[in-house]
């Protein structure tokens, strides 16, 4: 069974004190406005509308929580950088998004979509900038793959790959595209690995 497939919704919340008590390993997804993160977990679900996908970017306004047939939580966090949100309102999903990243346990690593048309922009990078120093494991799904063609589809890819390789072998990147529904395996044989070391370090505590 793929590691995606047939995820559940369980929950929502809008700010951190209605964080649900931990309940197994969690794998946030996240992403800028109009990256096509939505799109991206309904192809790794298999589903069509697991998560709201619009044609107006800034609709996921609060952490999903979808429950995945091995226990662990996909969590999808608000799209950040969408201009026409109001600034209250964004400054409260930055504030929702920060703190979820940088202060939730049980949170084993992150799923962070870009657009392969326009990578590592100023907010991408501040997310990895967030993200980093926890240690936790970063893995970048360069959505709309489709849209190039595979020469500058491989050129991307590299030249990413080039820019965040100081930091080490903690950030891993892939092409994605869920129009034509290619790299699910990768990505989830990379959330498998995250998945089975967290199950490693738990039972050598155990021990």
């Amino acid at each position: 069974m793929p590691l995606f497939r047939n995820a559940r919704f369980e929950t929502s919340i809008a700010k951190p004190s209605g964080l649900p008590s931990p309940s197994g390993p969690e794998i946030a997804f996240a992403g800028r406005s109009n990256a096509g993160k939505s799109s991206a977990i309904n192809t790794l679900a298999g589903h069509v509308r697991l998560a709201y996908v619009s044609k107006t970017p800034g609709r996921t306004q609060l952490l999903n929580f979808f429950r995945l047939n091995c226990g662990a939580l996909m969590v999808d966090l608000p799209g950040y950088g969408y201009a026409a949100v109001p600034e209250k309102v964004r400054k409260q999903w930055q504030g929702l998004i920060e703190s979820y990243l940088k202060h939730r346990e049980s949170l084993i690593g992150l799923v962070l979509i870009m657009d392969s048309r326009h990578p590592l922009t100023p907010l991408d990078r501040q997310m990895i900038d967030w993200f980093a120093p926890s240690g936790r494991p970063i893995h970048i799904l360069l959505t709309k793959s489709d849209k190039l063609t595979r020469g500058p589809a491989t050129a991307t890819l590299q030249a990413v790959k080039r820019e965040l390789a100081p930091l080490g072998e903690k950030v891993t990147v892939q092409l994605f595209s869920s129009l034509k529904k290619t790299g699910v395996e990768e990505t989830e044989t990379v959330v498998a690995r995250w998945l089975a070391a967290e199950a490693g370090e738990e039972n050598a505590t155990l021990e």
